[in-house]
């Protein structure tokens, strides 16, 4: 799949932003006030941000509210009333905390439960794809919500929750690669299953479908060799957990340190997230002359 950067922004930004709603709903942050209000404005402008890019890649983003229309069968539409419903309850969760130094236990812990409601189901957008066997998974929402959680753990300064939650990332990922990469021949789909010609003999395509380039080639078909993925798998994962783990557990916490870490916990995650789209292969790419297998 294409790995369009409006997507990768979207759901890093986005993740980070309702992960730390998740937290401080929960009421790992104690503090009031003006810092309460940073924190309270800090998760709301990183998951706004997150939807704001996420319009970039609509063909029409004048039509974005017609996300909302389907949510009884899609997951899209339920991220969105998710997304909706989870920011204005943390609106009025953090208006109470900041300004009145109330903090409404439950309804932190709705706004806990509705931002991991939706950072799954824009991990479901995905992995519920039989068009992309690598994303079919439950690991899928699993590295998702694991990754939102891990950032804002990071943001809200929960620390000891943040390294078990940065060992599991890494550990999570690195299956999901080892399954992933052998899930598209699991899937057994090849030229021969799509035309039902396969009792002819071995099929290959002699021609492409088309001779230039065109939506499905721009956004389905995409092509990366395995060692420059083998090195951006490393970098991605050095990054966005294992150097920020290592830092935690043998450096004193610190402002500076506190920096440190989350900047390279969000570059590795861009990077990984790239990876994400950019080794997803879709069957349609088998028209194309593009065998995974």
């Amino acid at each position: 799949m294409h790995p369009a950067p409006s997507l990768i922004l979207f759901s890093v930004l986005s993740g980070l932003g309702f992960g730390l709603m998740a937290w401080l709903g929960a009421g790992e942050v104690q503090v009031g006030g003006w810092i309460a209000a940073g924190f309270a404005a800090a998760a709301l402008v990183l998951a706004g941000a997150g939807l704001v890019a996420s319009l970039f890649h609509l063909g029409q983003p004048r039509r974005a509210l017609k996300a909302f229309s389907q949510w009884r069968s899609s997951w899209l539409s339920r991220e969105a009333a998710f997304a909706v419903a989870t920011s204005a309850s943390f609106a009025i969760y953090a208006a109470l905390w900041a300004l009145l130094g109330l903090r409404v236990a439950p309804l932190g812990w709705m706004v806990t439960g509705l931002a991991i409601a939706t950072v799954g189901a824009t991990a479901m957008i995905y992995a519920q794809m039989r068009s992309v066997p690598r994303w079919r998974s439950p690991l899928t929402p699993a590295l998702f919500l694991v990754a939102s959680l891990a950032g804002g753990a990071l943001i809200a300064g929960a620390l000891p929750a943040a390294r078990v939650l940065l060992a599991t990332l890494a550990l999570a990922q690195l299956v999901d690669w080892r399954l992933g990469d052998r899930r598209f021949a699991a899937a057994a789909t090849t030229l021969a299953s799509a035309t039902g010609l396969g009792g002819l003999g071995r099929l290959r395509s002699f021609e492409r479908p088309h001779t230039g380039a065109n939506y499905l080639t721009r956004e389905m078909v995409f092509v990366i060799g395995r060692r420059h993925a083998d090195k951006l798998r490393a970098i991605g994962l050095g990054l966005a957990a294992l150097l920020p783990l290592a830092v935690m557990l043998a450096l004193p916490v610190g402002n500076v340190l506190d920096g440190v870490t989350l900047l390279s916990h969000l570059t590795g995650m861009l990077v990984l997230r790239w990876l994400f789209f950019a080794q997803a292969e879709h069957v349609v790419g088998l028209y194309y002359g593009e065998d995974p297998i």
